[in-house]
This record gives C-alpha cells, structure tokens and sequence, in this order.
C-alpha cells in the first residue's frame, strides 16, 4: 500500500485520553501503510450521563453502544476503544479484530499533597467510581471514606480539590498516554490490588465482513491479545460486569500463563490465581472463574 491513500474512518469518544488512544492507533497504521486516517468524535450515554454510577445506566456497554451504531450507519469504519469498557459479549456482527501492544496495567494513587495511601490520616476521603478499586482500597484502608467520582481523567484530578478529597485512583495507563505520569504518588502492585480485565490494553472493533480488517489486524500484538481474552474468558464464567467487584490480570512466563483474578462472591472478596500452558489461555481464565466459584 504505497502512497498516501486517505483510511479508515475510526470512531471515538470524545474525551481527551480516547482522542489520544485513536491518534495511536492511527499512527500505527499510517507507519506500517502509509494510509492516513480520520477520526470520527462521538458522544457516547457513558460520557452524557455523568451523575450515575455505570451499572445503573447499563453497565460498560454505555460507552460503545453509540459508536456501534455509526459503524452499523456506515459513518465509520472501525473504533478504538479501552478493553476494560469492552462487555465480554460482543453484538451479533462485530469483533474485536486487533489489541495493539498494552500500557502499564497497573492502577495508581493521586494524592493530594504527595502522601502515600499507607500514611493517610484515620477515615481519609478516597475518590473512585469503580467497586473493584473501592473494594480492594477497604482491604488495605478499613478507615477510609470511599467517595464516588465520575468523568475524564482531568474531571477526576480536579475533583480532588473540588470535593476535599485526599486522593483518587486511577490507571496508570491513562495517565501516561495523557502524559501526566508525573502526578502520580503510587504505583499500587498487582499483587495486592488486581487491575481491571483488559486495562492498559486498547481493542480496534470492526464489523465482521469490514473490508478493513488486514489493515487492522496487522497492529495486533499476540502476547496483549491471549492475556485480554484469559482475563476475559475469567469474567465470562463469573458473569461479572461492573455490578460485582472483578477483577484479574494474566501474564506470560515464557510457556506458561499466570493469571490472577479477585472477585466479590456472597459479600467476600475472593482473591486466586492459576498457572498454566499459555497455548490453553480460554480455559485458564474459565478455570480460574470456577476456582473463585468453588472457594
């Protein structure tokens, strides 16, 4: 594909971090075909409706439905979207045709004035909108006063001023792609605070019959791609949405796939790991699940 044809139409929310994971995605496919693409701004119920938790307007599904339906109009082509706003079950026609490489998937710690979260004061306000972060924050934290917070990442950061807050947590990934590494007080290990089941990770979803879908498929990144569908396959046994704090992060060991999951069964945050051949990756996750169940 030589030349500079005019691309793809690639769909997007309209926040800053989506904006600047599409540029990406855009930018890896005008390096390896020279084809220069568009993007297509959207917003979606997810973003318009700010003021309620996710599970009450329709859980993750909020953010892709509406750029679904551009693709379904012929307005775009394809869409980039953050994997851990992905629903494990895909609508009848479309697939995830590509993962490129993941970011860090870690969650991090925004303090207000550079103290870790180990030395708040007793019954500090911590801002999240995630029951998985404000679950996992209780174990470490029992004192603290979890605060909802929704919106883009510089929404949340401000908030924290706004609302009196001592600190936020957020993924690490966003904040770098954002170029705003440098306000993080903490890395949160994945030891003992499992991330979301895709963070860090972006997926390019495409109609199935999409006349785009060698060009999109050409920025996979194997590894990404078998550790996302692990953790995905973890949250399809457990049925688990954002109504029941989930979590769960898969990594290679040369042959071998660890995956850790947590999840909240019967008022219990379960947390379990599993080690196995990664070429089983699906089944890894699933028996994960049952592991959880079976606690």
């Amino acid at each position: 594909m030589e030349g500079h044809d005019l691309g793809i139409i690639i769909a997007s929310r309209k926040s800053k971090l989506a904006q600047v994971q599409t540029d990406l995605v855009i930018s890896m496919i005008y390096q390896k075909h020279k084809l220069i693409c568009e993007k297509l701004l959207l917003d979606t119920k997810g973003d318009r409706i700010l003021d309620v938790s996710l599970d009450k307007i329709g859980g993750k599904g909020v953010f892709v439905k509406d750029i679904e339906i551009a693709m379904l109009e012929g307005r775009a082509e394809a869409a980039v979207h953050s994997m851990k706003d992905v629903p494990y079950e895909m609508p009848e026609g479309f697939e995830i045709v590509s993962m490129p490489i993941r970011e860090d998937v870690r969650d991090v710690y925004v303090s207000m004035n550079g103290i870790p979260l180990e030395d708040l004061p007793r019954g500090a306000r911590i801002g999240t909108s995630s029951k998985r972060r404000s679950t996992q924050i209780m174990q470490l934290r029992p004192d603290a006063v979890m605060v909802p917070i929704r919106g883009n990442v510089q929404t949340r950061v401000d908030k924290i001023e706004r609302e009196n807050l001592d600190g936020i947590i957020l993924a690490a990934a966003g904040l770098k792609r954002s170029g705003m590494e440098c306000i993080i007080t903490q890395y949160l290990d994945v030891e003992e605070f499992v991330p979301a089941i895709g963070q860090g990770a972006l997926g390019i979803e495409a109609l199935k019959t999409s006349a785009y879908i060698d060009i999109l498929k050409s920025i996979e990144h194997h590894e990404t791609r078998i550790c996302v569908d692990a953790e995905r396959s973890f949250m399809r046994r457990l049925n688990g949405g954002c109504h029941s704090p989930i979590g769960a992060y898969a990594r290679l060991q040369n042959e071998d796939m660890y995956i850790q999951g947590v999840f909240e069964l019967n008022g219990r945050l379960i947390k379990k790991d599993i080690l196995g051949s990664k070429y089983d990756y699906i089944r890894l996750g699933k028996l994960l699940g049952e592991k959880i169940l079976n606690a």
